[in-house]
């Protein structure tokens, strides 16, 4: 794989979890029963579309995707935060959940995979070219490894004889909605910076269509009588060109000036 980072809460929390249960569901069949994901029974047993993630079909399948969780997990943890951390791993869970329902609707669903393929996508969106050394040997970059696995995935589920038992579609669904919520997340933190950035700098117009009436029509109330002639000039020749081209065509500091003198 790629290099460790120290384990982390969550992580460290869910592999203890996913081990667990794997033995009381062996020994207490009935566990089995109740926790896996079967399509036709969801809505008698709607809890399964969280607790298949917790099942696992077999001591390769438990360990493949706890190997998964346990080298990718902890440094995304740390990126993301906890919340984030969680948000990801069960979002991607349940997008696993809802393709096999609409997709396999008579197909049994176990397994951590649609998490930890969510995992793995967020890994790969923000390390990408982080080298993974598969069987301990091949090295393959993050972006790489996830567009297989998609490609794979993609395959295997429109493919039945290639499919085997495997969920196929429940990956993608992991897949698809980990990267909506990347994606998401991506850009609420984006917006908390702008409106920190909107805050240093609260004489900042507003882009925007709308935003660039408002400032237009502002900037033309400017009294030009008594200013100095450098400025008088300079205003001049702003407010031409925005009738010519719009507001959109004032460089950030142009507009900025228009909008100091027009807060006077």
């Amino acid at each position: 794989m790629g290099r460790m980072f120290p384990m982390t809460t969550w992580v460290k929390r869910l592999l203890i979890a996913n081990i667990a249960m794997f033995f009381v569901s062996g020994a207490v069949p009935i566990v089995s029963r109740m926790m896996v994901l079967y399509p036709p029974e969801v809505f008698i047993r709607p809890w399964s579309l969280v607790t298949y993630m917790f099942l696992h079909g077999g001591m390769g399948h438990l360990i493949f995707n706890m190997i998964g969780l346990y080298f990718f997990g902890p440094r995304l943890e740390n990126r993301l935060g906890a919340k984030g951390f969680l948000w990801l791993y069960f979002l991607s869970g349940a997008g696993g959940a809802l393709f096999s329902l609409i997709f396999s609707p008579l197909a049994l669903v176990v397994g951590a995979s649609a998490g930890v393929y969510g995992v793995l996508l967020g890994f790969a969106m923000n390390w990408p070219r982080e080298k993974i050394y598969l069987w301990m040997i091949l090295p393959v970059e993050a972006w790489l490894l996830a567009t297989i696995l998609v490609i794979a995935s993609l395959y295997s589920g429109i493919n039945p004889a290639a499919g085997s038992n495997t969920a196929h579609f429940a990956h993608l669904g992991g897949l698809a909605f980990a990267f909506a919520f990347l994606k998401w997340w991506e850009w609420n933190k984006g917006s908390a910076q702008r409106a920190f950035q909107s805050q240093l700098h609260p004489d900042a117009t507003p882009k925007g269509m709308v935003g660039d009436r408002l400032a237009a029509a502002r900037w033309k109330g400017i009294s030009v009588d008594g200013m100095h002639d450098l400025n008088r000039e300079e205003v001049v020749r702003l407010l031409s060109k925005v009738d010519a081209d719009g507001p959109g065509s004032l460089t950030p500091p142009e507009r900025q000036f228009l909008d100091r003198l027009s807060a006077g």
